[in-house]
């Protein structure tokens, strides 16, 4: 009978081993699909010469500037837009507003008109400490319009900002805009999401800014990521 015993410990505890051997080997398998499937990319805020360059080094999305903080218009919006179309490279874009200069829906429709009527999925609302009143309230209004400004264009509107950010413009409990996607910038050099802790409202994010003021085909980029799950996308924005 103890033999028995013996034997059914024996299977017991081997099929504890196989099972856990199973899990990990999952695991694994899932964290090396996430390392296939993650994308990185750049934005940019000046004429890209060489987007064929990009391309081979794997960039897929492109998102240029195409509103400026002091309140015009990008002229090298729709010629970035442009050259990312050649190359086949998903496409959106970016305005930093000028809140000071006022008239939110007048800035949108420049904004998308300096693209000059290239397809782009996602519009970027850029919410960093430059030229913002200290008056959190106005602040948080000015945003909802941009916001509802974008939408009524029947565009898809997203926020690119950081925690340090979001907190001196708008307050770290305002969560106005969490039903939005989020471009979230942390300089670590690590393309993941790892670092990231909810603020604002949003539970997780869209994508990551890692690096910033860095170059990339001979030229000034700022480098992002996020996974291929949203939307089998990739990045860049010029700077």
């Amino acid at each position: 009978g103890d033999v028995y015993k013996r034997q059914g410990i024996n299977a017991e505890y081997m099929g504890f081993i196989q099972k856990n051997y199973v899990m990990k080997a999952i695991y694994l398998s899932l964290a090396l699909l996430v390392c296939v499937l993650a994308h990185k990319g750049v934005d940019i805020s000046e004429l890209f010469h060489d987007v064929a360059c990009l391309k081979k080094e794997g960039i897929q999305l492109l998102i240029p500037r195409c509103y400026r903080s002091y309140g015009s218009p990008d002229p090298n919006c729709k010629k970035n837009l442009e050259n990312g179309k050649k190359e086949g490279m998903d496409l959106d874009i970016y305005m930093f507003p000028c809140v000071k200069c006022g008239k939110p829906e007048k800035q949108v429709a420049d904004t998308i008109k300096a693209a000059g009527g290239e397809h782009f999925r996602y519009f970027w609302i850029d919410v960093e400490v430059y030229q913002w009143p200290a008056n959190k309230e106005n602040n948080r209004k000015f945003i909802t319009e941009v916001v509802k400004a974008v939408e009524k264009d029947g565009k898809k509107p997203g926020i690119y900002t950081s925690k340090v950010n979001w907190e001196a413009i708008v307050g770290s409990d305002w969560s106005g805009c969490s039903h939005l996607p989020l471009w979230y910038a942390h300089y670590d050099k690590d393309p993941s999401f790892k670092d990231f802790k909810p603020y604002g409202g949003w539970k997780k994010p869209f994508m990551k800014q890692y690096l910033g003021d860095t170059h990339l085909c001979k030229e000034g980029v700022d480098l992002n990521f996020y996974p291929q799950t949203n939307q089998n996308l990739s990045l860049i924005h010029i700077s």
